[in-house]
């Protein structure tokens, strides 16, 4: 079966402490859900973006840059994994989640390596 990603992106505001009292419960129902469908295969919530540090190499020089790479009004807040049949199952799981009327999702599908013929895989990672 095809795994997708969503991507959870939400405003570049950290919740107030009683929001996130409020919002705790609708995401550990949300996981919840996904874990008794079987269909969740990992998911977790990151730090906000100003914890990021972000490198890049050119020309053999290592950059490294405190903060992420882009200003968005919008940043990545955490993901899910989800093994589901098809990309509209994918969708309606994603339509479900708690943050859905003020953030967004991004749904990815997840490349199966295991398709891919042997030596591909090595072109693939060195792209």
């Amino acid at each position: 079966m095809p795994q997708y990603m969503l991507l959870i992106y939400g405003p570049d505001v950290a919740p107030r402490p009683e929001e996130m009292a409020e919002m705790m419960p609708q995401w550990s129902a949300y996981t919840q859900g996904l874990q008794d469908a079987g269909i969740m295969r990992g998911g977790d919530a990151l730090h906000p973006t100003d914890s990021a540090t972000t490198v890049r190499v050119r020309d053999g020089d290592t950059q490294i840059t405190d903060g992420p790479f882009a200003e968005t009004k919008e940043t990545l807040g955490g993901y899910y994994v989800i093994d589901v049949p098809d990309l509209d199952t994918a969708l309606k799981h994603a339509a479900k989640m708690p943050n859905i009327t003020f953030g967004s999702v991004e749904v990815r599908p997840v490349v199966d390596f295991s398709a891919v013929p042997a030596g591909a895989e090595a072109a693939s990672a060195t792209a």
